[in-house]
């Protein structure tokens, strides 16, 4: 299940670092924040799941909950090796879960 259903006033600060109000295993809404720099990279032009440092090759850098079940997308336009930027998108619900909580990479 996606960490939004569990999850209020999902945002992105400063370009990488997803900050939300997640429930926890009390049922309590807590503060929680993961840096996507730590665990998604830029790989020629894609988003790569265990890179690093996505956000220092990317430009237009936007994230949103998108459609009726609240997808976490979030987009840029990242550099290849060579050639001019790309569109490119990552679902954050594959790898990122709420534990109790706690935003943790998968």
């Amino acid at each position: 299940m996606s960490f939004v259903a569990t999850a209020e006033e999902v945002r992105l600060e400063d370009d990488h670092v997803l900050v939300a109000q997640l429930q926890n295993e009390e049922g309590e809404m807590v503060d929680a924040s993961i840096d996507l720099n730590e665990c998604i990279g830029n790989n020629d032009g894609s988003f790569e799941w265990g890179g690093v440092n996505f956000s220092e090759s990317a430009e237009d850098i936007s994230f949103e909950l998108e459609g009726d079940d609240q997808i976490p997308v979030l987009r840029a336009r990242l550099n290849p090796a060579e050639g001019d930027p790309i569109d490119a998108d990552i679902n954050l619900a594959e790898r990122i879960s709420n534990q109790d909580g706690n935003f943790v990479f998968e």
